[in-house]
């Protein structure tokens, strides 16, 4: 078996697949006062992800809660749904949005009227929603890493000559010396990324958690791979770009979780412009340029020149997604619209959604058609009566 596992790493690992013709893992061997990236570096991102999840339940149980309290944060009042046996089961159990006829049937087990049910569904799927101060607890501590790590990648970069000049990532590849700020720089972002997806079953759930996941895993597979094989200088560049605007939209959702309506909408405003510079322009346009065309000039294709780049497309299709939907968020500019709310969050109901659903009912029923118990339209004959005196 043993025999086996090795004859598979030494395949999966083979240089002709990871580098170009010629060079390989011997190329990557410490000599000459240069170190270079290894593979096993990368264990130290487990302990720090684990140091990351600590400090960030002190930093929202003390920082974050201080910082609401000081913007004054509030919490929206939410009626509970009274105790009910027979509707706590459904909702555990079955599902928490009851069809029509499964609403009925609940009226006879629960000796209750549609109208209670439908509002005891309602109240208790509020219960589940996660409370404001939650929202910007969370918000609060993404927003302090990401301007941290913008800072930090900034100062590492900022005096690089592949900061300037993009086919500077590949001179003397794969021979690229390992900075220090470089090391640090990639276990505290890897770091990072790990401990989000130990978090995510206990973070606020938005429409786009699918894609949010997918990202994730994204991010951890190329950042480890452009570890592996070298691409240092390609990577530290990726990792600036993604933390150039994402402090920015936490800052928005913490502005507007306290209610500061016109600051959330002029920061979300900077937030978009630099997304689409960074994520649209300057990623795809310059650097995947870089990393996709720029090497075939120099090398011939390799089985890891196609898998770092379809990893990269993999975020450039994410990218394009949640472009689409800042531009949906965008239309909250109109005149009219006071706030700027987050697409991806799932709207609390309110006793007033149902009010405007009876108002719904009457107004189709006024014009001569209401919904049976099945959902099919039925014609009102009362109305039609009083059409025909």
């Amino acid at each position: 078996m043993l025999t086996w596992l090795r004859e598979l790493s030494d395949w999966i690992w083979q240089d002709r697949l990871w580098f170009p013709a010629g060079l390989g893992w011997a190329n990557l061997k410490d000599r000459d006062g240069q170190v270079f990236a290894k593979g096993r570096d990368l264990w130290v991102i487990f302990p720090i992800a684990v140091c990351f999840l600590i400090i960030r339940q002190i930093f929202e149980r003390t920082v974050a809660v201080q910082l609401a309290s000081l913007l004054r944060v509030r919490e929206k009042p939410r009626v509970r749904a009274a105790p009910n046996t027979t509707l706590e089961s459904y909702f555990c159990n079955a599902s928490k949005f009851p069809s029509q006829s499964s609403v009925e049937e609940l009226t006879k087990q629960s000796a209750c009227s549609v109208r209670q049910v439908q509002r005891w569904f309602r109240r208790r799927r509020n219960q589940e929603r996660p409370s404001q101060i939650k929202k910007f607890r969370e918000a609060c501590w993404r927003f302090t890493f990401y301007l941290l790590a913008f800072i930090a990648g900034l100062g590492a970069l900022i005096d690089k000559p592949w900061f300037y000049d993009m086919e500077e990532m590949w001179n003397g590849f794969p021979t690229l010396p390992l900075l220090p700020s470089q090391y640090w720089y990639y276990m505290i972002e890897l770091g990072f990324y790990i401990s989000l997806l130990f978090s995510v079953a206990t973070d606020v759930k938005r429409k786009d958690f699918k894609e949010q996941i997918v990202h994730h895993v994204a991010t951890i597979l190329l950042i480890s791979f452009s570890w592996l094989v070298n691409y240092i200088r390609a990577g530290t560049l990726i990792m600036l770009v993604h933390d150039a605007s994402d402090y920015l939209l936490e800052s928005a959702k913490m502005f507007n979780y306290a209610g500061w309506r016109k600051t959330c909408n002029y920061i979300f405003i900077l937030f978009a412009a630099v997304f689409i510079l960074t994520r649209l322009v300057i990623l795809p346009f310059w650097i995947i340029h870089t990393t996709w065309v720029y090497p075939l000039t120099l090398y011939p294709p390799f089985f890891g020149f196609y898998f770092f780049n379809g990893l990269l497309f993999v975020l450039q299709c994410l990218h394009i997604f949640w472009a689409g939907l800042i531009l949906r968020m965008a239309i909250k500019f109109l005149p009219g619209n006071d706030i700027v709310e987050d697409e991806r969050s799932d709207r609390e109901e309110t006793e007033s959604d149902e009010e405007d659903d009876d108002r719904e009912k009457r107004e189709k029923t006024k014009n001569g058609f209401v919904l049976n118990g099945n959902g099919h339209t039925v014609l009102n004959n009362n109305h039609h009566h009083s059409k025909m005196e």
